[in-house]
This record gives structure tokens, sequence and C-alpha cells, in this order.
């Protein structure tokens, strides 16, 4: 069994959605002074490698902590998009997926936006779902949709059309994936649990993939 980790680090200057605050991570307690160290952990609930709930932008949506465990955790198919030549991904490039997708819980889209990460390149042009495409992905009983970028839909959005469509069906939406280059073609067991929040409209996850056993 191979455990691939998805997940970007959390850290003091790492990245943020622009227009939020920047997560603060302060030493609280020292060994030297208290016998023992903790840290005080200040961010936002969608920072990092994190879950969009439904409630995170439907007033009516579910929240994290009313899903259920597995919600976060099944078979997952990767799509890699990042030999497009357009930031749009229409249905016609989803379409040979069809029978696959029907068999799996989350489609993860590999942009390779990942390798921006750190640098002001990774808010722009990354690649995008049409509305007709997540409106196709909405008629399936996928639990979700992860991505290798900030969002899923356009960082300029002000009305997150794509998450809305997603929602209304119940979907989770995984953003700021990473190492999705390791994760290979193959239909893989994919996990992204979060933090047990009440009413979470997000959860930094430490997401990761359990690849195939190679025979």
């Amino acid at each position: 069994m191979k455990i691939i980790d998805l997940s970007h680090t959390i850290y003091q200057g790492m990245p943020y959605y622009p227009g939020t605050e920047p997560p603060t991570l302060q030493i609280a307690n020292t060994i030297e002074k208290d016998g023992f160290i903790e840290t005080k952990i200040n961010m936002y609930s969608h920072v990092g490698t994190h879950i969009d709930a439904p409630c995170h932008i439907l007033k009516d949506g579910s929240s994290l902590d009313k899903l259920t465990m597995d919600h976060f955790f099944g078979k997952a198919l990767p799509v890699s998009i990042s030999a497009l030549p357009v930031d749009t991904v229409t249905i016609n490039s989803l379409l040979k997926y069809k029978d696959l997708i029907a068999d799996v819980d989350f489609i993860i889209f590999e942009t390779g936006w990942s390798q921006y990460w750190g640098k002001q390149a990774y808010f722009k042009g990354f690649p995008t779902l049409s509305e007709e495409s997540a409106n196709w992905l909405a008629e399936s009983d996928l639990k979700g949709v992860g991505i290798d970028a900030i969002s899923v839909d356009n960082v300029d959005s002000s009305t997150f059309p794509i998450h809305k469509i997603l929602f209304r069906k119940n979907m989770i939406v995984i953003e700021n994936l990473t190492n999705l280059d390791l994760i290979g073609s193959e239909v893989f067991t994919f996990s992204c649990m979060p933090l047990k929040i009440k009413d979470a409209d997000g959860s930094p996850t430490r997401a990761f993939g359990i690849m195939p056993s190679c025979s």
C-alpha cells in the first residue's frame, strides 16, 4: 500500500485567499518556561488544503459536521486538465470519463497549479469548470470535487456559480490540493477528513490518497 500526502503544510507566511487574513502560529508555551510546548493557531476555516461545506455559500446548505464520515472518504478519479489549451473545462473534455465517474465518489482535477504555490501566479489564470460541466457533474452521485488550485470558481467571481451548482447537490469541494502529479491516472482511495467543528462552513484537511496495490 502506498499513501500520498495531498495537503500543503500550514505555516506562518503561507499563501491565503485574497481578502482574508494570513494565519498566525505563535508559540504560547515553551519547554524552558512551562515544561511543555504549545502553539496558538489563528486562521480562517478555509486556509491551506481545505474543504468547503455547502453552507459556505448556500444559506440552507449542510455544514461539515452534519455530513457523515463516509462523505469524506471513497474512490476518486484523477482527471488531468493541465494540458488543456483553455482555462475553462468544457463538458466535451469530461464526457470520456462518464462511465468511470458513475463508479466513484470523487473527481479530482489536476490543473498543475500547485507548482505556483507561494507565488503570485497561484491566484490567477487557473482552470475552472464551465457551468455546463458543473451541472453535468451534479447529475452524478459524487460526494465531492477536488482541485489543486485555490478555487473551483474564478478568483474574481462574486457569485461563485460553480460552488453553488455543486453545493445544491450536497457535494463538498476540496481546494488547494497538491502532489496530484504523483497519483497517476488510476482510480484511488481518497480521504479528506475535516476537523469536527460545530456548524463548520469549512475546515483544513490532511487529504491523502491510497494507491491501488501493485501485483
